[in-house]
């Protein structure tokens, strides 16, 4: 049986700002880009939350709900100094820590000696030293496995743990709503309740072969997820599974001969982007995204092991006739082929617009404007 740990700093860039100027302190504080070049929130406080600002919204938006909202622009500076001192503590207990962002972790801590061996009392301890080493606080999960660790470190946010004991995992995942899941966003969330399936519980009720049926090769992982069962390991050398760019435009794009003509210059940023990942495995496919006017927004991908200009151009023309309205953001990407949780395989799960939501990502794409 494993004994995971899952770390996460609570609101991870605001509460650096925060310890830097503690002046900030009690006040609704974001990071993000500016309203007027068309930002983004990157994450804020719990207060600026207060007022239903979260991250991922425009900053148009935050501060029409929030006012008084005090936006600073990101310092990634400061942001991976912080994360070099918080991965220096989680590494201090075990070798076994696959970062997950600037802040996050999952830490396998089967078998350590420290704190008697007790996963509960390694995360109080891991807490306590961000706390006083770093200035800023944690939440922690601990479970069996990593999936329920990341759920269970959302449980008591923020500067809070939960514990998932082997003999409540069963209970607890039936009454977890199915948005919960590993690689179910919006999306995915929305055709499950449109089913009928609201929780894992109910969940359950679908065979193998019927998931499968509906939702390909993720059906089998979804099997798994709802009654619990996560085999994947944590791997200090984590996979990239994709890589993009995106711009978000100050003016839209009125129509799609003005998005063809703006994909070249944003098809170099990501070959730049490529080059410096230096990424040994294949590209398996191809993806562009487009975000219209109305903020709904679309991807159309296909197999393509060596991308050009052709294959975005191609799949740009395929994703703006689904809405032919003006577009305020442009992405172009490839993705990896990716393990779903327990497969030992790959399977394909989306690259922009349905996998798993995170507050603080490692250097998001807060603003690109042209």
């Amino acid at each position: 049986m494993r004994k995971i740990i899952h770390c996460d700093c609570d609101c991870f860039y605001a509460a650096v700002e925060t310890r830097d100027d503690p002046s900030l302190a009690g006040k609704p504080l974001a990071v993000g880009g500016r309203a007027e070049q068309r930002g983004v929130i990157a994450t804020c406080n719990y207060e600026a939350r207060a007022f239903g600002v979260h991250s991922a919204m425009s900053t148009a938006r935050a501060l029409k709900l929030c006012p008084q909202l005090i936006l600073l622009p990101p310092d990634f500076t400061r942001y991976r100094e912080a994360s070099r001192r918080i991965l220096a503590i989680y590494r201090d207990y075990t070798p076994l820590v696959e970062p997950l962002s600037l802040d996050e972790a999952y830490l396998d801590v089967t078998g350590v000696d420290r704190c008697r061996g007790s996963a509960t009392l390694m995360a109080q301890e891991i807490r306590a030293r961000i706390r006083e080493e770093v200035g800023i606080t944690a939440s922690a999960g601990i479970a069996p496995n990593k999936f329920l660790a990341k759920v269970a470190s959302d449980w008591n946010k923020p500067d809070g743990q939960f514990v998932l004991r082997p003999q409540d995992v069963d209970a607890f995942v039936a009454a977890l709503p199915v948005k919960k899941i590993f690689g179910v966003g919006k999306v995915t969330a929305a055709k499950l309740n449109g089913l009928g399936v609201q929780t894992c519980g109910d969940l359950r009720a679908w065979s193998l072969a019927e998931l499968a049926h509906e939702f390909g090769s993720f059906g089998a992982s979804l099997h798994r997820l709802c009654r619990g069962i996560d085999e994947r390991p944590v791997r200090p050398d984590r996979i990239r599974k994709s890589l993009s760019v995106e711009t978000t435009y100050v003016v839209d794009l009125p129509d799609l001969a003005a998005c063809r003509a703006a994909l070249p210059a944003l098809i170099e940023e990501f070959r730049r982007r490529f080059a410096r990942a230096s990424e040994s495995r294949p590209v398996h496919k191809a993806v562009v995204k487009i975000k219209f006017a109305d903020f709904t927004q679309t991807t159309a991908e296909c197999v393509s092991t060596a991308p050009d200009e052709t294959v975005w151009l191609a799949l740009l023309d395929e994703a703006h006739g689904r809405g032919a309205r003006p577009v305020r953001l442009l992405g172009v990407g490839v993705r990896f082929a990716e393990e779903v949780p327990g497969s030992g395989g790959a399977a394909q799960i989306g690259l922009f617009d349905d996998a798993p939501a995170c507050d603080d990502s490692c250097e998001p794409e807060i603003q690109t404007t042209n």
